[in-house]
């Protein structure tokens, strides 16, 4: 007896030390490795436990131990962090984490995540550590979980010092040198402005404008009998070319305002007399086409005068010249009022030192590459220079003037072409030299951060506004499905979206059929500019809406294609063109190329497309009109018919058309007839006059004063209510 008791005892020990080792064992790191336990059937650990006499200490161990755990990977371990403590509750969220990084932030478990994950609307089956979570979803698992979020840090940049490239301070009047007044001429389309430049120029720019109208800016400089010189920037008096106008006010001396004797003010002659007084530029009126009969020059400075725009003699300081461009009469008087002018502002400007100057327009050209037209404006112009403008930068390869001749040197006021840019500048930029390509880097690095910074900003404040659209949304259709369980929530949700989850890309396509995609492509800045501000204003979204997928300069090609084909959209191309192999790949893959040359087509093309895009609208076209003078029934089987007498008052009725009673202005039924007779003759038609009996194909009773029409649909092509103002 008693040494059965010590037999039990001395197993009890042997027990207790050897699940004591199994203890230590599961907390001590061997080789760098962790132990997980894990389940296994080959011996169970019960039938150990139960017979340990029959067991070595050492082989308990490690069958223990064989059958509770697996080694780690040392991949595993790396991923393996240690849980962050929490301050106050407060749970340090960032967009994009996963559900692994929102666990480890909260101190909690992963199932706790998809523990709060149960009654919203995600997939938890689609769900895995490495998922990452939407931020109201994040925002959400945080306040179930009794916690409140905030918006964790980012990682502190060292605060980037401005490498920016700025003007240099205003010069010594004693170095002060004259230059040549750049002058503008603005007016209304077709008053005749490129006519007058072209007079003075002594070339055929108008010739060779799409339809006489000039289609964007120019700047030439014109060399005058007396060894004067003047710079002319010429831009467009179309209505799309606003913003060039405003542009070529700011970088200029003196407006000649062009305005037709015949025509008088119009919408962008006052336009352009507001550009010079935000700029502050003096005006030389020029009233052109006097050579017409019909040209009233007194009629013009009259309407003026209601601008604030008042000639000289109306006790004024406005100079007004009456000219013709077309005969060239008056020119030369015109010219010397310019220069008589330019005297008084005593144009002056320092021809040393760096450059600064502005981009009047940028192209890209075959053969050159990117090109800009600049108006010098401070220092000297000259092969080598290194430029910045905007986000590029330049080493100067070539100069040209306005006629194509190369030029070694460009001193203020004179407008030069300049060869030599990375990429292609925006019409309206500032140019500065800076002393070396490292230096110029720096510039562009530098402004592209902070554009990129203030994108950001943009982004975020979208972003966030989208998000609490959302957020809104989805606590109503909540607050909806509040009463159902979350399995029942799930169900609803999933039948409402069954139809998109199952369909097809091209049925998603043909459900975005109301969207029209562009891709525009012009020759310059200035004109890609034009047509884009044309398209902001853009305001029949509700109809059809109107994406702009990509736009730039240059010719066609196959990238735009590639492009219109990804997003089943059409290529508007201003001033450019496609070559045949373009033409041919565009015409496989179904792809519409629209080229213009004149803007005010291509639009109405444009809105061709967005009316294709809508759908038909149903019209009413009434046939006849016939009204009820008595009422009868009929008997057919057991069934007892209404019948209406009806006189035809107009057209005609055709029992083949749809009709619709009206009673006291309302109309109660819209259907076919059952039966039309004349006498008791069955009939199809009913003419002006004859009297008719019919019933409906619906049981309606009649009263005496109805008005039955006769009527047919039709469907009509819509047009899109957008008007773009010309």
């Amino acid at each position: 007896m008693n040494r059965g008791l010590i037999l039990k005892f001395e197993n009890l020990v042997q027990l207790r030390g050897a699940c004591w080792q199994l203890r230590t064992v599961s907390y001590r790191k061997v080789y760098r490795g962790q132990w997980k336990p894990v389940q296994s059937s080959a011996h169970p650990v019960w039938s150990v436990l139960l017979y340990p006499q029959f067991w070595q200490k050492d082989k308990l161990i490690s069958i223990a131990l064989l059958q509770c755990r697996h080694l780690a990977t040392k991949e595993e371990t790396k991923k393996k962090k240690k849980k962050i403590a929490l301050t106050k509750g407060e749970v340090a969220v960032r967009q994009k984490m996963t559900i692994e990084e929102l666990a480890r932030a909260m101190g909690k478990d992963i199932d706790h995540i998809y523990e709060a994950l149960l009654y919203t609307d995600v997939d938890l089956d689609s769900l895995e550590p490495d998922s990452v979570l939407h931020e109201d979803h994040i925002k959400l698992i945080v306040k179930k979980s009794g916690m409140k979020y905030k918006s964790a840090k980012l990682k502190e940049e060292k605060e980037r010092e401005n490498t920016d490239a700025v003007k240099r301070p205003p010069a010594d009047p004693a170095v002060l040198t004259p230059r040549p007044p750049v002058v503008t001429i603005l007016g209304h389309v077709d008053h005749g402005k490129t006519t007058l430049l072209d007079s003075l120029r002594k070339t055929q720019v108008a010739s060779m404008e799409a339809g006489g109208i000039t289609q964007h800016i120019g700047a030439f400089l014109v060399h005058l009998p007396s060894g004067e010189k003047i710079t002319f920037l010429d831009t467009p008096g179309h209505a799309a070319f606003s913003a060039m106008r405003a542009r070529g006010t700011h970088v200029t001396d003196i407006v000649i305002l062009v305005v037709a004797a015949e025509d008088g003010v119009m919408e962008q002659t006052i336009e352009s007399i507001q550009h010079a007084k935000n700029a502050g530029v003096p005006l030389i009126l020029a009233i052109n086409k006097c050579d017409k009969p019909e040209a009233d020059p007194e009629r013009v400075k009259k309407e003026l005068l209601a601008h604030d725009v008042v000639c000289e003699e109306f006790g004024g300081d406005v100079q007004a010249v009456n000219i013709s461009a077309l005969k060239g009469e008056n020119l030369m008087v015109l010219a010397e009022a310019t220069v008589a002018l330019a005297e008084m502002l005593e144009l002056k400007a320092d021809a040393t030192g760096l450059v600064e100057g502005t981009v009047i327009e940028s192209r890209k050209d075959k053969g050159k590459g990117p090109v800009t037209t600049a108006v010098i404006q401070r220092g000297t112009l000259r092969k080598g220079c290194v430029l910045v403008a905007g986000k590029t930068w330049a080493k100067v390869r070539f100069m040209f003037d306005e006629n194509g001749k190369a030029v070694d040197a460009a001193s203020p006021g004179i407008p030069v072409e300049i060869m030599g840019w990375k990429e292609v500048p925006s019409a309206g930029d500032e140019i500065l030299e800076v002393e070396s390509e490292q230096r110029a880097h720096e510039v562009v690095a530098w402004r592209t951060y902070v554009e990129q910074q203030e994108r950001m900003k943009r982004d975020v404040e979208v972003i966030e506004a989208k998000q609490k659209e959302h957020r809104m949304d989805y606590e109503k259709q909540q607050q909806k499905l509040a009463h159902l369980t979350w399995r029942q929530r799930k169900a609803v949700l999933y039948k409402a979206n069954k139809h998109l989850m199952f369909s097809k890309p091209k049925e998603r396509t043909e459900m975005d059929k109301n969207v029209l995609s562009v891709i525009v492509k012009g020759d310059v800045d200035g004109s890609v500019e034009a047509i884009l501000n044309i398209l902001d204003s853009y305001d029949a979204d509700g109809e059809c809406k109107l994406d702009i997928i990509h736009f730039g300069m240059g010719d066609i090609s196959e990238t735009d294609i590639n492009l219109a084909e990804a997003f089943n959209g059409v290529i508007f191309g201003f001033s450019v063109k496609a070559n045949e192999s373009i033409k041919q790949l565009a015409a496989k893959k179904g792809i519409k190329i629209k080229l213009h040359n004149i803007i005010y087509k291509l639009i109405d093309d444009l809105k061709d497309e967005l009316n294709s895009r809508l759908p038909p609208s149903v019209v009413e076209n009434t046939i006849g009109e016939a009204s009820v003078l008595d009422i009868f029934s009929v008997t057919v089987g057991k069934n007892k018919i209404p019948v209406a007498g009806c006189r035809v008052q107009k057209g005609l009725l055709d029992k083949k058309m749809k009709f619709k009673l009206i009673r006291k202005g309302d109309v109660i039924w819209r259907g076919s007839l059952s039966s039309l007779k004349h006498h008791k003759d069955d009939v199809q038609v009913i003419k002006t006059g004859m009297d008719c009996g019919l019933s409906l194909d619906k049981y309606i009773e009649f009263s005496i004063g109805d008005e039955i029409i006769c009527y047919e649909e039709k469907e009509v092509q819509q047009t899109t209510s957008w008007d773009p103002g010309f």
